[in-house]
């Protein structure tokens, strides 16, 4: 009876020692919790807006600009109607652009780019007229190839897994209509521009060539149209850009999720201080600093040329961005201690670089700074078991008899 009771209390002492609250973790929030330890996506967000830094005229060959990424220093783009170039700018000299044409390819509705380590992505996959085209596809380009004027190009069809009903619904009357898409390390996920609903749903695909039936993933009411994205897949960021049907344009914000679960974390709608601009490409390499750019757009007495935008979001994500990147306040020494393998999931394995292992601690501290776990570290080599451990940033302080010895952070995944 008494061993029993002795592993009830361990057993306790040990759901304790793991347990976590869930709740909205991010201070900027309106509902934000001191005591969560876990982000629940419950996060709500005061209304805000932001203005652009710079604007600069794009040339009038890109007039339909649809899509931006930033590739080997510079900005590439392209439009969304028969042309079948990319285009290579540069904002410090935007009139002195590169033309790469995709020889022997159609531009059906060409909506967005993207891009892996290896590849160029084309997303022709634009479905406004009717909602009922049958040849969506995904252009897959080599980079290198298209540098050397040469480019090597094969096609990823698809469908959507949602979509049964192909009768022509005319223009901008569709929920499966596309302008938005990331290209992750094993998949390329979709993000719809929904004309009925102003839903966007993610749909996932694999990311080589062939003929495939895209698997809905999760959507959520974005209450707008969405027409492009951008994303930093190590730091759990997608930011997607888009408009009201008042042409009221935003970026919506989405990190600190796990996995492709996009909707599951932070969620925030910042409008964009540029009425009447049908905003249709994003990009970031840092999560702070973007470009944006709106084609040009003339109706009923508007006309609003077509441009490239530098917009700061650092006040909305720099916080969020600096806690993945810093280290553990007070850092030293840390070429004296290896974590690996960083980020874990089961366990996380340290090794010393010192004798000095007298009256040394560990104490483990969640993102919010509060204490995990702590105890007496007796080896220069060790584990620290993390498999019951939420995913997200952990930080360790291990301390010597009369001051800290190291500080520094690991992920688990």
């Amino acid at each position: 009876m008494k061993c029993l009771l002795v592993q009830i209390v361990l057993l306790s002492c040990t759901l304790q020692l793991y347990a976590q609250t869930p709740g909205c973790t991010d201070d900027l929030a309106t509902n934000f919790d001191p005591n969560a330890t876990v982000n629940d996506g419950s996060c709500d967000y005061a209304s805000a807006s932001v203005s652009v830094t710079n604007s600069w005229l794009l040339p009038q060959v890109l007039n339909e600009t649809s899509g931006l990424i930033q590739w080997n220093t510079k900005i590439w783009t392209h439009n969304d109607d028969t042309d079948i170039n990319l285009y290579e700018i540069n904002s410090t000299d935007i009139d002195n652009y590169a033309t790469y044409p995709l020889a022997q390819t159609d531009n059906v509705d060409w909506e967005e780019i993207s891009q892996d380590d290896n590849y160029l992505y084309v997303g022709d996959f634009g479905n406004n007229a009717n909602g009922n085209r049958t040849d969506l596809k995904i252009l897959r380009v080599d980079k290198s190839s298209l540098l050397n004027i040469t480019p090597s190009i094969d096609t990823i069809a698809f469908s959507y897994s949602t979509q049964t009903d192909f009768t022509p619904k005319g223009a901008n009357n569709t929920n499966y209509d596309c302008e938005a898409f990331i290209v992750s390390t094993d998949k390329i996920y979709l993000f719809t521009k929904e004309w009925i609903s102003k839903t966007t749903t993610v749909y996932s695909l694999p990311k080589t060539p062939g003929s495939y039936i895209a698997d809905h993933v999760s959507d959520y009411d974005v209450s707008g149209l969405i027409t492009g994205t951008t994303h930093l897949e190590d730091k759990r960021l997608v930011v997607l850009s888009g408009y009201s049907s008042t042409l009221e344009p935003f970026v919506f914000l989405l990190y600190d999720f796990q996995n492709a679960d996009y909707f599951k974390g932070n969620k925030r709608k910042i409008t964009l201080d540029l009425p009447f601009h049908q905003v249709e490409g994003i990009t970031t390499t840092n999560g702070l600093d973007y470009f944006v750019s709106n084609e040009r757009f003339s109706q009923s007495g508007i006309t609003t040329e077509a441009q490239l935008h530098d917009v700061d979001l650092s006040s909305f994500l720099g916080d969020y961005l600096e806690t993945l990147s810093s280290d553990f306040p007070g850092s030293e020494n840390s070429e004296s201690i290896r974590l690996y393998p960083n980020p874990g999931s089961e366990v996380i394995n340290v090794k010393l670089n010192t004798s000095h292992l007298d009256h040394l601690r560990l104490v483990i501290y969640n993102h919010r700074g509060q204490k995990i776990t702590d105890y007496s570290v007796t080896s220069d080599s060790f584990q620290i078991d993390v498999s019951a451990y939420n995913a997200g940033i952990y930080y360790y302080s291990m301390t010597g008899k009369t001051k800290s010895v190291f500080n520094g952070k690991f992920l688990v995944n």
